[in-house]
């Protein structure tokens, strides 16, 4: 893969996830501290932007960071319940232990009702 291809690829990520979010990209770059101008060359794969900066952006869309690279294009299908795992995870991450293992048992047992052979 070239650079050029990873850079459009990650920055029409980032647009799909700023619309999916109704932000624009003035409101992007608020959230995350950064002109709307930049926004804009990042999602035209027009920036080499740095961690530290796609982290933020990642941040202000409210997405784990890993979200940023699950893009889709003709070789790599990107699965619609990837993003729901991850936002499972994001939510359940900052929780005591006690939630996270009754999160867990609900959905061992919410799979079992539905026939799931995985959850026994």
């Amino acid at each position: 893969m070239e650079d050029r291809e990873i850079l459009n690829l990650v920055g029409a990520r980032i647009k799909v996830l700023r619309k999916e979010k109704g932000l624009s990209q003035e409101a992007l770059g608020e959230k995350g501290g950064f002109h709307f101008t930049y926004i804009g060359q990042v999602e035209r794969g027009e920036k080499n932007v740095s961690l530290i900066n796609l982290a933020k952006i990642a941040e202000a869309l409210g997405v784990n960071i890993t979200q940023l690279f699950a893009y889709v294009n003709k070789e790599m299908k990107f699965m619609e319940s990837e993003t729901l795992i991850q936002e499972i995870v994001s939510i359940l991450k900052d929780m005591p232990i006690e939630n996270i293992l009754l999160s867990k048992n609900i959905i061992i047992e919410i799979l079992k009702m539905h026939g799931d052979k995985k959850s026994e």
